[in-house]
């Protein structure tokens, strides 16, 4: 099971080489990782609501957890857009579910897209988070072809307890994450 062996090698392998290379005094200060959310804004569901119901369906499939519709918090005329309105979906991944979903990320899912060569190391936000945006879902297993009604986007999130980018970097580079050389 994926699961299992992040969670052993996070214990083995990932935690004492942060500890040399950081020199921590204890094992408190290593990083670990929060949480993982994965956000699918959707700015043609006001037009019609099937949409939302759609896009909670896939990222529910593809993270293995219910999504949850995100709202729009302001009115904007120019958008035809009014508070209250559902406009995308979220997914908050904590535990073993997001451990599984990285696992299938970085090993399944990025290979798959086309002509890649690695994720962006420019994507950290200065406090240790990391953000990442994929083009279409179609790169994910679970979704097929078919039965796609319009190709969106993702953002993902992975937010660490690392206080610098140097140490998230390092942490998610252990993690299996493929950086751009």
């Amino acid at each position: 099971m994926a699961t299992a062996r992040l969670k052993v090698t996070y214990k083995e392998e990932i935690a004492p080489a942060l500890m040399k290379k950081f020199e921590y005094k204890s094992p408190m200060q290593i990083p670990k990782l929060d949480k993982v959310v994965v956000n699918v804004g959707c700015g043609d569901a006001k037009e019609n609501t099937k949409v939302i119901d759609n896009v909670i369906e896939e990222l529910t499939m593809i993270t293995g957890q219910r999504a949850v519709p995100t709202t729009a918090k302001k009115s904007v005329a120019n958008f035809k857009l009014r508070a209250g309105m559902k406009i995308g979906a979220k997914v908050t991944l904590r535990g073993d579910i997001m451990y599984e979903f990285i696992d299938k990320l970085f090993n399944f899912a990025l290979p798959r897209v086309r002509d890649f060569k690695g994720i962006n190391p420019n994507g950290f936000d200065g406090r240790g988070n990391y953000a990442l945006g994929l083009k279409e879902q179609l790169i994910f297993p679970e979704i097929e072809y078919d039965k796609i009604d319009k190709i969106r986007g993702m953002d993902i999130v992975f937010v660490t307890t690392a206080t610098t980018d140097e140490e998230a970097k390092e942490l998610l580079t252990l993690m299996g994450a493929p950086f751009e050389k």
